[in-house]
């Protein structure tokens, strides 16, 4: 168990001096035989596995269904947003229309944020979440 500063520092004064007071020296030179003779800590090696990990997944763009847009409104902006063909365009909007959602990018969470305000701005709700 190691001393904290102000511990050491009433140890390391020990018996008041002249008067009940220790002198700074006295104090300084006491503390460092004590701090020079206490234990040392090493680090431990601590593993960043976890955050790198959290670090590589990719972010992802989630368009959800709504009852406002037209199917074959959402499957023309995902073709001009995105740049789908008619059938992966259709393919995702059936997705979004039958399962709730749909994952149609991924990348860096900047190009998502962008993904996200370009789909908000066409009518479509949008989010953005890490990819699981």
């Amino acid at each position: 168990m190691g001393l904290c500063m102000e511990d050491a520092v009433r140890v390391a004064a020990g018996p008041a001096g002249v008067n009940g007071v220790s002198s700074a020296a006295q104090v300084a030179t006491r503390f460092a035989a004590i701090t020079a003779s206490a234990p040392q800590a090493t680090p431990e090696t601590v593993e960043h596995t976890e955050i790198l990990e959290a670090e590589d997944r990719p972010w992802v763009t989630v368009v959800w269904d709504d009852p406002v847009n037209l199917m074959h409104y959402v499957t023309y902006i995902f073709q001009k947003l995105f740049g789908y063909s008619k059938g992966k365009a259709t393919e995702l909007m059936l997705e979004v229309h039958n399962e709730g959602k749909a994952v149609v990018s991924s990348g860096s969470r900047d190009k998502m944020e962008h993904d996200v305000q370009r789909l908000h701005a066409a009518g479509l709700w949008a989010t953005m979440q890490r990819d699981q």
